[in-house]
């Protein structure tokens, strides 16, 4: 398990030393002049706390309170009732220009002109905003041709996780997207008052250093999205299809590999597990991110403890025994349609699948119900759960648009920060009533067909700007279902250790980390033997593997003051 050090988290003092330790302090990184490009493959590190240049934070009285009340973040709010909404912006300042912005999008992109896009663009003001959408299976590969060519319109949508995919990203966004912080800085509350309610740790996480050297040159450089809260994936399991098996909910995996057996019949097309390779590492106690865990006084990565081989030889049990879709390791698998379907019985996504998989129930398009399995273990292990509080990403500025066009850009992303029970909120997330949605005997809005191909399933306007607050909403007996689940998980979710600062890893990590992951697919699907896992871990250490040492363990060290 990944623990923290027990000294002093993060000291004031101590804390603008860390936001030049991608330089020559961390990974041997040359000096750069502050002026001009800056190109760099050794990695950098940029602190997300402690700036006086941020958006003054102006609390946005919410219009209600949730109905159940958690702890957020990790046990976040919900709401079980849908209010009569109201108006979040009462002057909506009046825009005039058109714009383009790439969004990654899942699923087949909605007609241009369908109501939505209209409906939205008059109600902030009149600005147009053409959606440049991109596939999500490919964007965080394809995005990068686009940055690199300056390709991408006058804006572009990165979610966090995507930012692995991209080497060397601080100069990316240094070089290429529009510095807000002169526009941001202060008192906004004024011309946007949702933006200037998302608080210094959202607007934190949108600052990037333009020389790793000098902490002084940190700078707002995006527009962040939502702050997440609570798990963000899980293990989905059928309920309907454990109750035939008379089965209780697996606690340990254990217990999982027993319901597994009893589920699973090759011959008849019918396996437990689709993936299992993002979401099970926690089961075994090995560490989230990059890998790396504070133990014994040193940072060591997962591929070094005997928990890594314990987690591989899962996953080759399940190859091995046929608990698995032997055509999973080709990524080619509609995953959600075989767990539709009754072909498998565990299903890992991430957690906005519960939603996804009810309102198929309740709509009469898929069978049965749907659960998620809590916090399991191996072997007795206390259980881990990995979730790491973090905005969902960033909407990016092209840096050649002009003062004007940038703060026309602003208006729309403040009109975009509305939250659950506002107009506009009900506007970006639903459409336009009796055209996407229509209000069910509930009083909760419920898709029509149109509104489930051209809102609910594309990403559009939804995720421009961060909500103001979070909350889970839905139909209640999943919203329920979910705040229960969170309230039981809350206490046992992973200390991160580099809490506080934005790492980017070395490219030679980088490089090795995905070599690694491609060679555990070898052991999980038989392309490789158990055997070789240590010539597979002593590979990684030597071409890139230590190298993430060195640069990590200045961060922890930076971090924690040692």
């Amino acid at each position: 398990m990944a623990t923290p050090s027990d000294r002093s988290p993060l000291r004031r003092r101590s804390l603008f030393k860390v936001a030049g330790l991608g330089a020559a302090g961390a990974a041997g990184l040359p000096i750069v002049a502050a002026c001009g490009d800056i190109e760099s493959g050794s990695g950098s590190s940029q602190v997300q706390t402690g700036f006086d240049f941020l958006p003054e934070y102006k609390e946005w009285p919410l219009p209600f309170e949730p109905d159940l009340v958690g702890e957020p973040p990790n046990h976040p709010s919900a709401f079980t009732s849908f209010p009569e909404p109201v108006q979040a912006i009462a002057d909506v300042p009046s825009g005039t220009g058109t714009y383009e912005v790439t969004i990654p999008m899942w699923g087949e992109a909605p007609s241009k002109d369908d109501d939505y896009y209209k409906a939205v663009q008059e109600a902030w003001g009149g600005t147009v905003v053409n959606i440049r959408h991109a596939d999500g299976n490919t964007y965080a590969e394809t995005s990068q041709q686009w940055l690199q060519a300056n390709e991408f319109g006058d804006g572009i949508q990165l979610f966090s996780w995507m930012l692995y995919a991209h080497p060397d990203f601080r100069e990316t966004v240094v070089n290429s997207f529009y510095d807000l912080t002169d526009l941001l800085k202060g008192d906004i509350s004024e011309r946007w008052p949702l933006l200037a309610g998302l608080g210094d740790t959202v607007w934190g996480k949108a600052v990037w250093s333009t020389d790793p050297d000098d902490p002084e040159s940190a700078r707002i450089f995006g527009i962040p999205g939502s702050m997440m809260g609570g798990v963000q994936n899980a293990m989905f399991y059928r309920t309907d299809l454990l109750d035939d098996l008379g089965m209780g909910v697996p606690t340990t995996v254990e217990e999982l590999l027993e319901v597994a057996r009893a589920f699973s019949d090759d011959a008849a097309g019918q396996w437990a597990f689709l993936g299992t390779d993002w979401l099970t590492p926690a089961w075994f106690g090995l560490a989230s991110g990059d890998g790396w865990a504070y133990i014994d006084g040193k940072l060591v990565h997962n591929s070094e403890r005997p928990e890594y081989t314990e987690w591989l030889e899962f996953r080759r049990t399940l190859h091995d025994e046929k608990l698995q879709h032997p055509d999973i390791a080709s990524g080619t698998l509609d995953t959600k349609q075989l767990f539709k379907a009754g072909t498998s019985l565990f299903q890992q996504d991430g957690i906005t699948f519960w939603s996804e998989y009810t309102d198929w129930v309740n709509s009469g398009e898929a069978p049965g119900g749907i659960g998620a399995l809590g916090a399991l273990s191996a072997n007795g292990r206390t259980p881990l759960v990995h979730s790491k509080p973090d905005v969902e990403g960033w909407v990016f500025l092209n840096k050649d648009l002009s003062q004007e066009q940038v703060e026309e850009l602003l208006d729309v992303a403040n009109w975009c920060s509305s939250p659950y029970g506002t107009k506009e909120w009900e506007l970006l997330e639903y459409g336009v009533e009796g055209t996407h949605f229509d209000y069910g005997d509930d009083g909760i809005p419920v898709f029509t067909d149109l509104g489930v191909s051209v809102v609910q399933a594309p990403v559009n306007y939804k995720t421009f700007s961060g909500e103001v607050q979070t909350f889970l909403t839905g139909p209640v007996d999943m919203v329920q279902a979910r705040f229960e689940y969170n309230a039981a998980i809350k206490d046992l979710i992973e200390v991160d250790i580099f809490d506080g600062v934005r790492i980017e890893a070395p490219s030679a990590f980088v490089s090795a980390a995905e070599a690694l992951k491609d060679q555990e697919d070898d052991v999980a699907f038989g392309r490789a033997e158990v055997a070789d896992i240590p010539s597979i871990v002593e590979t990684f250490l030597s071409n890139g593997g230590e190298a993430g040492r060195e640069h990590f363990t200045a961060v922890y060290e930076q971090l924690h003051g040692e």
